[in-house]
């Protein structure tokens, strides 16, 4: 990884062979947050960074939402109608959704996509194009295979600490 420095708030990273502007910006609070600039404005296919549009990235972002709220409802009703606590390891599936739908969101990369080799940045779900170079396609398998196994972690977790909560 190498740091240039451009200006006073803004670094360039070259990760990869791929460069990533990040700009610092002041919070409210006087904290500072980093902001991927690149990232949020980029919306062309960067084999195994990059493979999903804004209408895409909308889509996992709203799967990782709906997740979520399965995964807090789900487990507010075990508690409540008192199921053993065994029962709150079934939290695995719907926390493994909304975490795959969020690491897709903030990586802007579709795992399925990865897998298939394809990516897609029209507004439209149906005009889906397709990765040609196997080199390429080996890349986003590869991230296909982080994002899921990050997923899957996370959603490992989220079920084995709601297993042993004292509730």
């Amino acid at each position: 990884m190498r740091i240039a420095f451009i200006t006073h708030a803004a670094y360039t990273i070259v990760y990869g062979g791929s460069e990533v502007s990040i700009f610092l910006k002041a919070m409210n609070y006087g904290l500072p947050s980093v902001v991927n600039d690149t990232m949020q404005s980029q919306n062309q296919y960067i084999p195994g960074v990059c493979n999903i549009g804004r209408a895409e990235i909308r889509k996992r972002k709203q799967g990782g939402w709906i997740g979520l709220y399965i995964t807090i409802i789900l487990f507010g009703l075990l508690v409540y109608f008192g199921m053993p606590p065994i029962w709150r390891l079934i939290l695995f599936f719907p926390a493994t959704m909304a975490a795959i739908g969020f690491l897709q969101a903030y990586m802007h990369f579709c795992a399925y996509f990865g897998m298939r080799g394809v990516f897609n940045f029209s507004p439209d779900a149906d005009r889906i194009s397709t990765v040609e170079e196997a080199e390429f396609r080996a890349r986003d398998r590869r991230k296909a295979w982080q994002i899921i196994i990050y997923s899957v972690i996370i959603g490992a977790a989220v079920a084995v600490i709601a297993y042993y909560l004292p509730l």
